[in-house]
């Protein structure tokens, strides 16, 4: 049987893959840490998804790009993507990072009110707090594979400098006597709201995930489209990223 990176419909049965959790749909939680007011986004998730396939529908539902290197912190162990590198530095003796496809959410989050950590860009260190809310029998309402239900204010904007640059970010566009004011307005693309935040929008994105382990070029095309950003600009910032992948580490 050729294989295939398509996941099957849920309720079906792929062969030669794991089936814990069947059944189990996981409210999740998601805070980025250390902002006032918290930005947030309570996700419902199939248990059966890999830690790679809730990367991707973090990136989706947060609003990232996919730019940088990330990884999930769960218990005393980390899980990343093992093209990123992150043991090439190891010592001997030193936990080694974990590859992030290897496991699905219910293994890794086995109860309610499990909590683990999501960080996005090693540079502006995003710290995202997954909280397990609960832990619910897959009663037929949810279509796909995660949904969101509930959220509130815009990601932040890319490379602004963390959690205390996106402070001054703040400050700055609010205040058109700053010096800064005009080119950070630019910089944004002309404008930003710290409020917005669109669940119908991200849950038409999350359906387009629809690969069992998604890679770089598939997850770029949705983010993409979410953005609606065009190709060719697409490939320039593709370009750019290896390079702020790099920087992050």
């Amino acid at each position: 049987m050729k294989k295939t990176n398509i996941i099957p419909f849920p309720g079906t049965v792929q062969p030669n893959t794991k089936q814990n959790g069947t059944g189990s749909i996981y409210r999740l939680r998601v805070e980025l840490e250390e902002i006032e007011p918290v930005i947030y986004r309570v996700l419902l998730v199939r248990g059966t998804v890999g830690l790679d396939f809730l990367h991707a529908i973090l990136q989706v539902a947060v609003g990232w790009t996919n730019s940088h290197l990330h990884k999930f912190n769960i218990g005393d162990s980390e899980y990343s993507d093992p093209e990123f590198n992150l043991n090439e530095d190891a010592f001997e003796g030193q936990k080694l990072v974990e590859d992030v496809a290897i496991v699905n959410l219910s293994e890794v989050a086995p109860r309610k009110g499990f909590q683990f950590k999501y960080e996005y860009d090693f540079g502006d260190s995003w710290e995202h707090r997954i909280t397990v809310e609960d832990i619910l029998p897959d009663n037929g309402t949810l279509a796909g594979f995660a949904e969101c239900i509930e959220g509130k204010r815009a990601c932040p904007p890319e490379d602004c400098g963390g959690t205390g640059g996106y402070a001054d970010f703040l400050d700055t566009i609010s205040d058109p006597e700053h010096e800064e004011y005009e080119f950070m307005l630019k910089w944004v693309g002309g404008a930003f709201d710290p409020e917005a935040f669109d669940s119908k929008k991200v849950n038409r994105f999350l359906k387009k995930i629809k690969w069992e382990h998604p890679t770089v070029d598939q997850l770029a095309k949705v983010l993409m489209e979410r953005d609606a950003i065009r190709a060719g600009w697409r490939r320039r910032r593709r370009s750019g990223s290896r390079v702020r992948r790099q920087s992050d580490r």
